[in-house]
């Protein structure tokens, strides 16, 4: 019973870690993912051509791919780690997930019909004003179900994390396989995972709910 609830308490703390680097990531990558869909639907050709590039490139490689490349790159270069494993870890993250929810942002702008924004010149409003006012709610109602997908992938990626030493959840039961022979420790880590999907997957069908109201 002792090294069941030390074992508990360990991973608690790598799972601290996990949630670590999903809301860090959640907190660039979502304005910053906007940002880049602004970019991608530019009327500036060569902006709009370098930004879908950009995404294609992020989006066409492994994840894990990039952290390495992150984390070893600069220091192959120039002869020292430039970056820690935490630094490089929150930068790769949110870089890929901003290029990934972009998509989901342009998708659901491009979804809205231009009658709507013809409609918000009429009333005078700017080009500004209208998408604040008129369209973003509407946008956030179609792209909900998408986003929560990809912010439920999001938890299961952290894991990759440990690629680059960062001692996260799947790090920490890792451990136990080397140092004490025990193969449940990795398993029990799907208790974890589970019980924070079943929580983000509540809040989404709730805002889903919330925002029904929204049939356009």
């Amino acid at each position: 019973m002792e090294q069941f609830i030390k074992i508990s308490l360990d991973l608690l703390a790598g799972f601290g870690e996990t949630l670590k680097i999903f809301f860090v990531t959640l907190a660039f990558s979502l304005p910053l993912g906007l940002v880049i869909a602004f970019g991608s639907m530019s009327k500036f050709k060569p902006l709009s051509a370098l930004t879908r590039a950009f995404v294609w490139v992020i989006r066409g490689t492994p994840l894990m791919l990039q952290l390495i490349a992150v984390y070893y790159g600069p220091g192959l270069i120039f002869g020292q780690i430039l970056l820690t494993s935490v630094s490089a870890v929150y930068i790769t993250f949110s870089i890929n997930y901003a290029c990934y929810f972009s998509e989901i942002y342009r998708g659901g702008i491009e979804s809205i019909s231009k009658g709507q924004y013809e409609a918000g010149q009429v009333l005078g409003m700017t080009k500004t004003e209208t998408f604040f006012k008129v369209i973003l709610l509407q946008v956030i109602k179609r792209i909900i179900a998408p986003m929560s997908n990809e912010i439920i992938t999001l938890v299961k990626d952290t894991s990759l994390a440990r690629v680059v030493t960062y001692y996260e959840l799947i790090y920490f039961a890792q451990r136990y396989i080397k140092n004490a022979g025990l193969l449940w420790p990795l398993f029990y880590t799907a208790v974890y995972y589970l019980v924070f999907t079943a929580l983000l997957t509540f809040i989404f069908g709730w805002l889903e709910k919330k925002l029904d109201y929204f049939k356009a």
